[in-house]
């Protein structure tokens, strides 16, 4: 347990000063020994990161001055959030935290300000919910944004941030449909129901490994929001498709589960693109992969049109925050403008790329105005000769997946070249 808290604490305090979660948690998780304890690592890692704002808030009521030694911040803040959320025994987390926190002064503060917050916990609950920071666990510039452009959904939209990220598959219809499949996962002992065309949420995330078929390529590991992207881009027989941003390969994998279509998967990172090689392997497909900037064509494009292009476009990633909990306190309110920007530079770059009469989904998983609607009715005013929306099904009318329970959140618009 105090390992467990110490390398937790050393988490928190690398990924606020700047570095990647998904970069930072694998190196941590390999130093533990058990499932059981890398488990753990990654839940309170995640949650501490879930809940940060009410934390800081709590911290702060229970502390008489600010702390000077950062670490033993961190160390707090762990440790009161396995008190909060965890079901790990009170006194276990206690006295692990005060014996990681060390000698003399740190070791009596850790004592009072643990013991304290059990005994004030009723009357910290009230202080929290009373800070907009602290209560929704979103940095003060993001929440007034979300009210700003959300007036009547902005706080489904902050709730779904602090949830548990549903464990949905994408059932691969080469190999059957979602009925059958959920058959299989009850049979294993895996309760599950469908959440999409072909979207299956299970009761309880497992291994991959262990999932019926998985590794024969049946199914994928993928968001339900992210798996309008295939469908709405409806790339037909014998097609030539662009997948721009492709990696980690999963809309590449479910477009070419879709239909037979000549399809190049392009990225900037050469090794993020080895990771679409490993799931189009998996699931025994294939595609061109290519290196190059969507930005910047001219250093990779073969000059031959493309029938339908998906415009996975980098993004602020506000949509899947409750997946990705380090970003809402790493972005910046400037961060929008620019993602924006680049944005604006890689759709204009991409729209010479399509044949006409074809499509190009433009695709984010963000919840800002700036980076969605507001992206693609400045790109409309500017080809206003050359390019039509096309009208997407309900619940995506207006573009906009709100996040929720059941998936992540998602913008969709379907852009056709006349």
């Amino acid at each position: 347990m105090r390992n467990l808290q110490k390398l937790a604490a050393d988490t928190l305090e690398d990924i606020l000063a700047g570095a990647a979660l998904h970069q930072v948690l694998p190196h941590r998780v390999q130093q533990l020994q058990t499932p059981g304890e890398r488990g753990a690592l990654q839940d309170i890692v995640y949650g501490s990161l879930r809940q940060l704002g009410r934390l800081d808030c709590w911290l702060g009521a229970l502390l008489e001055r600010p702390l000077t030694d950062p670490q033993l911040g961190w160390l707090l803040r762990v440790a009161i959030y396995q008190l909060a959320y965890t079901r790990a025994p009170a006194h276990a987390v206690v006295h692990n935290a005060v014996t990681a926190a060390g000698e003399g002064w740190r070791r009596g503060l850790a004592n009072a300000v643990l013991r304290n917050f059990q005994r004030r916990r009723a009357e910290l609950e009230k202080l929290a919910e009373a800070q907009p920071s602290a209560r929704w666990s979103h940095p003060d510039w993001w929440i007034a944004r979300l009210q700003a452009e959300y007036p009547d959904r902005w706080q489904g939209i902050l709730e779904a941030g602090l949830l548990h990220p549903p464990f949905t598959l994408r059932v691969n219809i080469r190999h059957g449909d979602v009925a059958g499949y959920l058959q299989r996962l009850l049979e294993a002992g895996h309760p599950a129901r469908q959440t999409g065309e072909d979207a299956v949420t299970l009761d309880k995330a497992i291994s991959v490994h262990s999932l019926p078929g998985f590794d024969e390529g049946h199914v994928s590991v993928q968001d339900a929001g992210a798996q309008c992207a295939a469908r709405l881009l409806d790339a037909q027989p014998g097609e030539r498709v662009l997948d721009a941003c492709a990696a980690p390969g999963g809309k590449t994998g479910h477009i070419l589960e879709r239909a037979e279509v000549e399809l190049v998967a392009l990225d900037v990172d050469a090794m993020r693109l080895g990771r679409v090689q490993e799931n189009l392997d998996r699931l025994k497909l294939g595609a061109k992969l290519v290196v190059g900037d969507a930005s910047n064509p001219d250093s990779w494009w073969d000059g031959r049109p493309f029938h339908r292009i998906l415009a996975d476009v980098p993004c602020s990633a506000s949509g899947v925050v409750r997946r990705n909990p380090d970003i809402k306190w790493l972005r910046r309110p400037e961060d929008i403008a620019q993602f924006a920007a680049q944005q604006a530079t890689m759709l204009e770059s991409l729209w010479g790329l399509l044949a006409y009469g074809g499509c190009l989904l433009y695709a984010t998983c963000s919840v800002f105005h700036a980076e969605n609607n507001g992206q693609i009715q400045a790109f409309l005013s500017r080809h206003a000769h050359d390019a039509i929306r096309r009208p997407l099904p309900e619940p995506l009318s207006d573009g906009a997946l709100l996040p929720d329970a059941e998936h992540d959140g998602f913008f969709y618009a379907l852009l056709q070249k006349t």
